[in-house]
C-alpha cells in the first residue's frame, strides 16, 4: 500500500509517535474485499491471510507508515474533557483509492497510547464485529460513514465485564479530524495551531473553498454546518441512533464515526434510547438534531478568535449561521420524509401529514422499517394497501389523495419511496445473535451471511427474510454498551 503521512506532518503536538503494541496470535477474521479493492491493497498482501493478520492487528508496519495516536479533547454528555485523544487507535497513514480519495487507515484496539488514562488500549471482538457490520450496512444504505477494512482476532483476552476475546478493527475514514480536534487546541488558547488546523482540514474536505493566504472562516463554518444535518437527516431516515453524539465523535467530513452503543430504532418512538450510559436520553433518536446544533456551536466557538479579535464582533458575525441550523434542518427534513412518502416536491403544509403519519405510528407502536417498506409496497398491492389502511387509518386516506395530485405515476412514486425506504437494516437482536455466535465459535460465518444481505438493503434477495422481522419483544429491554 502506497501510505502517505499528511498529518503526521504537521506540528507533533497534534499527535504522539506511538507504534501499535504487538499481540500474541493474530488471525484474520473479517475482510472487506471489495474496499480492499478500492484501496487499491496490493494482491499478493490481499490473498495471503497471514499476512493480513500480521499487517492489520499492528504487528506489521508496512513501508511508508507512520502510526501516529491524534490529539483531541471533546464535550462527553455535555461535560468538557480537555484532553482525551487515541486512547487505543493508531492511524497508520493515507492512500489514495482508485478514484483519488483520500483515505485514513487506523488500526483500532491496538494497544495503549499516552492517551489511554486507565483504559487497556485493546478492543473486543463483539464491538469490532459491531462496528464491521454497521458501517457496511449504514454504507449501504447511502449514509455518510467510516468503513472497515479488516477484523482480526489477537489470541489475547480482554476483561471488561467479563472476560472476551479480543480483536482489532481496521477502520478508513476521509479523516479523524473531530471537533473535539478544535476543542483540543481551543481550551489551550493555541491560535496558531487552530488556524494549521482550519487550514489542513479545508485542503483535505473542503478545497473549494481554499484561498491564497486567507481562511474563509465563515464559508467553512456554513459548509460544516451543511454536511452534518445532511447526516443526521440519512441518520433519521433509516432510524439510526447514534448513542453517543459526544464532540470528540463528531467528524468534520459529515461521515458517522465510532459505532459503540448505537442501534437501530424499530418500534416508532422519538424519544428512544438505547445505550444504557445514556441515563437522561440527551442522544435520545429525536434529539440528534438539536444535539447536533450544540456541538456546531462549540465548534464555533473554537474559531471565534480566529475570526476577529474583539469577540463580540465574531460572535455577531457567526450568530446568523447558528441560528439557521435549525430552518435548515428543518427544510432537508420534510424533503427527506416527502420521499419516504413518495412526494416528489414538498409543500408546506405537507408538514401536517408528516406529522399525522407519524404520530399514528408512535400511537400504535408501529415498526418504523416495516411501516414505510409496506407503505412503499401498497402502490403496487391492494391487499398490502388494505392493510396499510387499517394500520394508518385516515392518515393512508390522506397520504392517498395527496399522490393523486402529483403527476406522476405508481411506478414512478414507488420508485422514490423504495430508494429511501429499506426493505431490510441491520436490526438490534441480529446483531446480538451474531456477536454471540461470533464469540462463541471463533468463526465469522454468521457475520458474513448478514453482510450480504445487508449490502442490498433496498432488494429482496432469497435470505432477506429472515433478517426482517421485528424482535418479538419489541425491543423493550434492549440496551447497548460502550466497547471501552
Amino acid at each position: 500500500m502506497n501510505f502517505s503521512n499528511s498529518y503526521e506532518q504537521l506540528d507533533d503536538f497534534f499527535y504522539e509517535r506511538t507504534r501499535p503494541v504487538p499481540v500474541q496470535a493474530p488471525e484474520l477474521f473479517l475482510w472487506n474485499s471489495s474496499l480492499a479493492e478500492q484501496l487499491m491493497v496490493p494482491n499478493e498482501l490481499s490473498h495471503d491471510s497471514v499476512a493480513l493478520a500480521q499487517t492489520f492487528s499492528g504487528n506489521h508496519i508496512l513501508p511508508g507508515s507512520e502510526p501516529i495516536a491524534t490529539a483531541y479533547a471533546g464535550h462527553q454528555f455535555g461535560s468538557f474533557i480537555p484532553q482525551l485523544g487515541d486512547g487505543r487507535a493508531h492511524l497508520l497513514g493515507e492512500v489514495l483509492d482508485l478514484f483519488g480519495q483520500r483515505w485514513d487507515i487506523q488500526l483500532k484496539g491496538s494497544g495503549r497510547t499516552s492517551f489511554s488514562r486507565a483504559g487497556d488500549g485493546r478492543c473486543a471482538l463483539g464491538p469490532a464485529v459491531r462496528e464491521f457490520i454497521m458501517s457496511e450496512a449504514m454504507n449501504a444504505l447511502g449514509v455518510p460513514t467510516t468503513r472497515c477494512l479488516a477484523v482480526v482476532t489477537t489470541g489475547e483476552t480482554v476483561f471488561r465485564k467479563t472476560p472476551l476475546p479480543g480483536a482489532v478493527v481496521t477502520r478508513v475514514a476521509s479523516s479523524h479530524i473531530r471537533i473535539g480536534t478544535f476543542e483540543f487546541f481551543a481550551a489551550r488558547g493555541d491560535h496558531q495551531a487552530l488556524r494549521t488546523l482550519c487550514r489542513y482540514t479545508i485542503n483535505r474536505h473542503y478545497p473549494e473553498l481554499q484561498e491564497e493566504g486567507q481562511i474563509q472562516y465563515l464559508p467553512f463554518i456554513n459548509e460544516v454546518i451543511k454536511k452534518q444535518i445532511q447526516l443526521v437527516v440519512e441518520w433519521v431516515r433509516v432510524g439510526f441512533i447514534h448513542g453517543v453524539m459526544n464532540t470528540d465523535n463528531t467528524s468534520l467530513s459529515g461521515e458517522t464515526i465510532d459505532y459503540g452503543p448505537c442501534a437501530m430504532m424499530g418500534i416508532y418512538n422519538p424519544q428512544t434510547v438505547y445505550s444504557s450510559i445514556d441515563t437522561m436520553g440527551r442522544y435520545a433518536f429525536d434529539n440528534q438534531p438539536e444535539v447536533m446544533h450544540w456541538n456546531i456551536a462549540r465548534f464555533v466557538e473554537c474559531l471565534l478568535p480566529l475570526i476577529d479579535a474583539d469577540r463580540n464582533k465574531a460572535i455577531d458575525q457567526v450568530e446568523p449561521l447558528i441560528e439557521e441550523f435549525t430552518g435548515r434542518f428543518e427544510k432537508k427534513y420534510m424533503e427527506m420524509m416527502g420521499k419516504k412518502l413518495g412526494l416528489m416536491f414538498v409543500k408546506k403544509e405537507d408538514h401536517n401529514l408528516i406529522v399525522s403519519v407519524l404520530n399514528q405510528l408512535t400511537n400504535r407502536r408501529l415498526d418504523y422499517t416495516v411501516t414505510f417498506d409496506l407503505l412503499t409496497k401498497s402502490l403496487m398491492s391492494k391487499s398490502t394497501a388494505s392493510q396499510m389502511h387499517n394500520e394508518l387509518e385516515e392518515c393512508f386516506d390522506l397520504w392517498q389523495k395527496r399522490l393523486t395530485e402529483q403527476q406522476a405515476t405508481p411506478q414512478e412514486v414507488h420508485e422514490l419511496m423504495r430508494r429511501h425506504n429499506p426493505v431490510v437494516i441491520p436490526r438490534n437482536h441480529h446483531i446480538e445473535e451474531v456477536i454471540q455466535t461470533c464469540e462463541q465459535t471463533g468463526k465469522a460465518t454468521l457475520a458474513e451471511k448478514f453482510l450480504q444481505v445487508l449490502r442490498s438493503p433496498y432488494a429482496e434477495l432469497e435470505q432477506t427474510s429472515e433478517y426482517q422481522e421485528p424482535p418479538s419483544d419489541g425491543d423493550n429491554d434492549y440496551q447497548t454498551f460502550c466497547g471501552t
